[in-house]
């Protein structure tokens, strides 16, 4: 967030004007994305995101928003100024959930129907590859250095390491049941795959080669909660991995890991049925997306604190925050 600048202009220097980050969340049932400005956390408008709208990225560059509409077996993409369509990308049957490389020339996308997981070229607009996964693949993590997508499957319950160099399989691992999400430390070194009814988060050892070694399964505990509530789903790393952020789905709550004891710290109380979580630029804040509460909730990073709770559209899915400038 901005700071108050306090001093005197010069007349030889001119303050260039700031551009306000956005949010963009996706309403599976009301078919619309809602942007919020993420300085003041104002709903700033809401536009048709296509028919169940649920994955959501930005382009590296900040320019582009796409959007995984499932009931329409393809990736619409909307500028981030005007909201505008500006096309749309094969993506299979039933896209949920997508991963883009740090290039942005390619998107990796879980069809969760058709049990693969389809490469897109966003320039070109064409398929380039379809890799035969498990059983309804949802989850997408990329390797920090675009060598490795992993792709988690919610019947199989494993996670598939994919070479993006051959688009083959190369490791396959294991999981409790329904995984949702995979997520890479950012120096590349540990994987967290979130299992919603199994209720755990298993994390991986990951080699300089990519190969992956489970060394433990997180559980998670609250007082006054039934165990069967505890549905971990939407997971994120701080930059310097010392915390591990986990939804908790009908929980209501952020459970709070330690990155190097991958203990379990805190629970955040947050809204109904939170799924996903991003991080603004800088990691200042985390917001989540509270289905059946219909809005998201603001946690302030550093005291791990819910500060704030807005009402976007009907049943949020996905959120992301556009990158630094």
């Amino acid at each position: 967030m901005a700071g108050l600048v306090v001093g005197v202009l010069t007349p030889f220097v001119a303050a260039a004007p700031a551009l306000a980050g956005k949010a963009f969340v996706s309403n599976e049932r009301g078919n619309t994305i809602t942007v919020l400005d993420t300085e003041t956390w104002e709903v700033l408008d809401e536009f048709f995101g296509g028919n169940r709208p649920r994955g959501i990225t930005i382009s590296p560059d900040g320019t582009k928003l796409y959007v995984c509409a499932s009931d329409d077996n393809l990736v619409r993409v909307f500028d981030t100024t005007t909201y505008e369509e500006l096309e749309s990308l094969p993506s299979g049957p039933d896209p949920e959930l997508f991963i883009i490389e740090p290039s942005g020339k390619r998107l990796y996308i879980a069809n969760e129907d058709d049990n693969l997981v389809t490469v897109t070229d966003t320039e070109t607009r064409t398929i380039l590859a379809e890799v035969p996964v498990g059983v309804e693949p949802e989850g997408m993590g990329m390797s920090p250095d675009a060598k490795w997508v992993v792709n988690t499957s919610e019947t199989t319950n494993m996670a598939h390491f994919i070479s993006t160099e051959d688009y083959k399989i190369k490791h396959n691992v294991l999981v409790d049941q329904r995984p949702r999400y995979a997520q890479y430390t950012a120096d590349g070194t540990r994987l967290f795959v979130s299992s919603e009814i199994g209720g755990t988060v298993s994390v991986m050892d990951i080699a300089e080669d990519g190969t992956p070694t489970l060394i433990k399964k997180i559980g998670f505990e609250v007082p006054g909660v039934l165990p069967e509530w505890l549905q971990p789903v939407g997971v994120k790393v701080t930059e310097d991995g010392s915390r591990v952020f986990v939804a908790l789905g009908p929980a209501n709550r952020v459970a709070v890991v330690d990155g190097e004891t991958l203990e379990v710290l805190d629970y955040i109380i947050v809204g109904q049925r939170v799924w996903q979580l991003a991080f603004t630029p800088g990691e200042e804040y985390l917001l989540t997306t509270n289905g059946n509460s219909n809005d998201i909730t603001i946690i302030d990073v550093a005291s791990e604190r819910a500060i704030k709770s807005v009402q976007v559209g009907q049943q949020p899915w996905g959120v992301v925050v556009t990158p630094d400038s």
